[in-house]
């Protein structure tokens, strides 16, 4: 049997710190190993016992979970799993740029928790903790059904604007993601990914073909055979596709 997982629950809420615990207590392969209500104590706490696992919330009094997340990723030595706890899905984004296990909503329910401890042990066991080299985005959190799934950026296909909201196109599946486009445009790999419009992204390989309406108008046609009209200020990168 493997060792048991040593976590940190940090939280600013008592009644959240216990009921984390209460669910940890069913993990025969979790030991919470301590406390702390908020970031500078978290920041201590890590120093001192390096858990392997830590359940961090993301709004707290002082430093926020985000940069409490941000001063452990600079250290290239010491690389815990991260399951970020909270009550709000608009913080999803920071927190793929962080490298994030997993990303629960409160109240946590029991079965996403044993998800989420597993895919920890998982990634500890392969030493995939540490962001990679690259800058560029690997993956996405979008809210589906009440969870916080995990999508890989080579799966998306398109990228729609919609108001304050980017809608992932995978195959016949979409999510929505609180972003926007600039900010999308630049965590996507150049080389993997081509914007075709002010409100729209691709993927080059989802690129079918690009079709000419012989009067003016460029657009780009998917898998599918949708078409998205190109913007004249897109045109001549989009073009580089097929060159």
């Amino acid at each position: 049997m493997s060792a048991p997982l040593r976590t940190l629950i940090v939280d600013d809420e008592a009644m959240a710190t216990e009921r984390l615990q209460l669910l940890l207590c069913d993990h025969k392969d979790v030991q919470c190993i301590g406390t702390a209500s908020d970031g500078e104590s978290a920041l201590r706490l890590i120093s001192a016992t390096h858990p392997d696992l830590i359940l961090l919330d993301i709004s707290m009094p002082g430093l926020t979970g985000l940069e409490v997340a941000r001063t452990i990723s600079d250290d290239r030595e010491y690389a815990p799993a991260i399951i970020f706890v909270t009550a709000y899905d608009q913080h999803a984004v920071q927190a793929f740029d962080l490298e994030a296990t997993d990303y629960l909503l409160k109240p946590v329910e029991r079965s996403r928790l044993e998800r989420a401890v597993e895919r920890a042990r998982e990634r500890l066991s392969t030493g995939k903790t540490h962001p990679t080299d690259t800058d560029y985005v690997e993956e996405f959190w979008v809210s589906h059904m009440g969870d916080m799934v995990r999508v890989p950026a080579g799966q998306v296909d398109h990228i729609e604007a919609e108001r304050d909201y980017m809608r992932l196109h995978t195959g016949e599946q979409s999510y929505l993601l609180h972003s926007t486009m600039s900010s999308l445009e630049e965590r996507l790999d150049p080389e993997q990914f081509v914007r075709t419009h002010r409100s729209h992204i691709f993927r080059k390989d989802a690129v079918r073909k690009l079709a000419h309406d012989g009067m003016g108008a460029w657009f780009v046609v998917d898998g599918q055979g949708r078409r998205s009209r190109i913007g004249r200020t897109y045109l001549k990168a989009v073009k580089q596709i097929a060159s």
